[in-house]
């Protein structure tokens, strides 16, 4: 990867786009860039059907822990205080009419595993790995793996995940529902893309109408909910818990936490 190379490549295909998180080096972790790159990315996007993945070897591994999870100025603790509210990227996801198709090529951990959550459908790479580890940085997950998560889980194992931070294989995330298909991995994007098209090739103003009846039927408020992790996290980003957990992460060594 190139010095400068932009964090977020957009391509287009006749009526589909496909996004790519673009940091290899750092196994396409977010900074606020990348967020920001983002959420205009899905805004301004007149396409029929949106596809994201991440530059090999990963598909998203989660923030930037030294950019984002560090308690600096300009920190979460800093924003989310200020204004609790629904993460704008996921904003952007969620509210959009676009069907959004993730291509997991690899570890979609953290915020990657959430990105993951906020597409309709799933489809993984054999390489794929799957796991929401806020709670091994003392942190509690963003919306999707609240509310889309048990969703094509259910609640049992979306429980299991998010308590535990396990990491599954894509295997087990189609066994459990949390994928649609698993592909070999150079088959990945043709066949992503071919579904996309698929999907590109329908009406699009009853496709658009198909998705927002979805959200209508199965989604919660997110703007109350954003709300309510925004300020959850905003209390935990203080805690000693959370410190130990990024020391620990950084370290390489397994965390202490003790509770406050």
């Amino acid at each position: 990867m190139a010095v400068n190379a932009p964090e977020l490549v957009a391509e287009r295909f006749g009526e589909v786009e496909l996004l790519t998180i673009n940091r290899p080096l750092a196994r396409n972790a977010l900074t606020y860039e990348t967020y920001r790159l983002l959420e205009e990315a899905v805004r301004n996007s007149n396409a029929r059907c949106l596809v994201i993945t991440g530059a090999d070897p990963a598909f998203c591994s989660g923030d930037d822990i030294k950019q984002i999870m560090a308690n600096e100025k300009g920190s979460p603790i800093d924003t989310l205080e200020r204004k609790p509210r629904l993460t704008p990227a996921a904003d952007a996801l969620l509210h959009t009419d676009i069907p959004v198709i993730a291509a997991v090529n690899g570890a979609a951990v953290g915020w990657g595993m959430e990105l993951s959550l906020l597409a309709d459908i799933r489809v993984a790479s054999e390489r794929a790995r799957f796991g929401e580890l806020f709670v091994m940085r003392g942190l509690c997950c963003d919306v999707p793996g609240l509310a889309r998560l048990a969703g094509a889980v259910g609640r049992e194992k979306a429980a299991e995940l998010l308590f535990t931070g396990e990491i599954i294989d894509a295997r087990e995330a189609q066994r459990v529902g949390l994928v649609s298909r698993v592909t070999p991995h150079e088959k990945l994007l043709p066949t992503t893309l071919e579904l996309a098209q698929r999907i590109a090739n329908n009406a699009p103003l009853a496709v658009q109408r198909l998705k927002s009846g979805l959200r209508e039927a199965l989604d919660p408020d997110w703007h109350a909910l954003g709300a309510w992790v925004s300020t959850c996290l905003a209390e935990l980003f203080r805690t000693e818990d959370h410190r130990e957990g990024v020391r620990a992460f950084l370290e390489k060594r397994p965390p202490s936490y003790r509770g406050r």
